[in-house]
């Protein structure tokens, strides 16, 4: 008899999820983070004769995922970038979907494996690239990077002020070959700021920068909703979980413009065709972790959600 495969995290907002997707026993999904499978897992059990495709980026999570949905005929598991979906969806001849679901951000386990360079709370190698087989690691991005682009990076995608201090050290420590390992970055860190109690805090915020940047996070994030959402039958939902600002900023901005009305304009300015929204808003604000979930799994405290239905399907209007 087969052991249930155990999983090295929790699924965030499993409840909220399955709500939001409103899970239709014959209908067809898209994980397009899977990570280990929980999301996955919850959404095959659903199904009798829906289907299930199940994206990472990530080989590791793709062999994980695998693993846990081999009970489950009709789950696939597949090895692409979630900006891959409507490729990926294409080629499995899934058709139109009822519900897509990105998990945004760092998974659990890849932060718990240290030789993945995720955390600086075990020294490894400064990697940082969800698929390892592909793209520069942090490491190489930051020697070649200016101080310059170093700080600009760090305002960016972890909102640091002290950001040219810190870059400065990361750049001395780039030419002088002493930046190596996560506890290289973390070192440098400490030795820009008088942290004090904040140490964590902005060290946290330096890795998660970095992290973001190494795999163009954020823009990815963007490409992959406006790809998912015109795959999306009438009434199917597009839900997401952010886990910092940038992504939930992000993830609010693409839903907004793809529930909006678009005109095409001729030349002189003249309406010359109305496009109807793709999708109907369905959180006009965030929705935050349960009180009992924070208890539980405290790693979720940062997590919000939004979701969107797909609009019934209408010609463009002359």
């Amino acid at each position: 008899m087969t052991q249930p495969v155990e999983p090295p995290h929790v699924p965030v907002m499993l409840a909220e999820t399955l709500d939001y997707l409103n899970i239709r026993p014959d209908g067809a999904y898209v994980d397009c983070t899977a990570g280990a499978g929980g999301h996955s897992e919850a959404i095959a059990r659903q199904l009798n004769q829906g289907r299930l495709l199940a994206l990472d980026r990530d080989p590791n999570a793709v062999a994980l995922a695998a693993e846990r949905l081999a009970p489950f005929p009709t789950a696939t598991v597949v090895h692409a970038d979630y900006r891959e979906v409507a490729k990926a969806v294409a080629e499995s001849g899934l058709g139109l979907l009822d519900g897509v679901l990105i998990d945004a951000g760092v998974s659990s386990m890849q932060l718990d494996t240290a030789s993945r360079g995720f955390s600086f709370q075990a020294d490894g190698p400064l990697d940082m690239r969800m698929d390892p087989t592909q793209g520069l690691s942090a490491l190489e991005m930051l020697e070649a990077m200016t101080q310059d682009d170093i700080a600009a990076m760090l305002r960016a995608y972890g909102d640091i002020r002290p950001a040219g201090r810190i870059a400065r050290v990361i750049r001395e420590r780039a030419d002088a070959g002493t930046l190596v390992t996560t506890g290289d970055l973390a070192s440098a860190v400490s030795e820009a700021l008088d942290l004090g109690g904040k140490r964590a805090e902005e060290t946290r915020a330096v890795f998660q920068a970095v992290r973001i940047a190494v795999n163009d996070e954020l823009r990815g994030l963007a490409d992959a909703l406006a790809s998912a959402a015109p795959l999306l039958r009438p009434g199917g939902r597009l839900v997401v979980i952010a886990f910092h600002s940038g992504e939930d900023r992000v993830a609010k901005l693409a839903l907004r413009e793809l529930a909006r009305v678009r005109r095409e304009l001729h030349p002189d300015g003249r309406v010359k065709q109305t496009h109807p929204p793709l999708l109907k808003v369905l959180t006009p604000s965030p929705v935050a972790p349960s009180p009992g979930e924070l208890r539980t799994n405290p790693r979720s405290k940062s997590a919000r959600m939004r979701a969107a239905e797909r609009t019934e399907a209408l010609a463009p209007q002359e």
